[in-house]
């Protein structure tokens, strides 16, 4: 079953460019992951603080898997969730 995320971050006053360069430095190697089937970071136009990443896996494994991966590691959970003021997360079952 895929399980889709939705995911906003507002990034600390100042820590907004240091944020998007974590964001495409994730990009890459979670979008190359084997149950990635989707991985979409995006910025708020309005608001260069506000980021919102819409992602899709195969199952709760492959999303296990990827907060699990060195990469996820080391830049979300290692230096990203420092710089955010805000972190919310939503899980949704795809109909498909």
């Amino acid at each position: 079953m895929t399980l889709v995320l939705g995911v906003r971050w507002v990034a600390r006053a100042g820590a907004e460019e240091r944020v998007a360069e974590i964001l495409r430095q994730l990009t890459g190697p979670s979008r190359a992951e084997p149950g990635c089937l989707q991985y979409e970071p995006n910025r708020d136009p309005d608001d260069p603080r506000v980021f919102f990443l819409f992602e899709r896996w195969a199952d709760d494994d492959a999303l296990r898997a990827h907060e699990e991966s060195p990469h996820a590691q080391e830049l979300i959970f290692g230096e990203a969730l420092s710089l955010l003021e805000e972190r919310t997360r939503t899980y949704w079952t795809a109909l498909d």
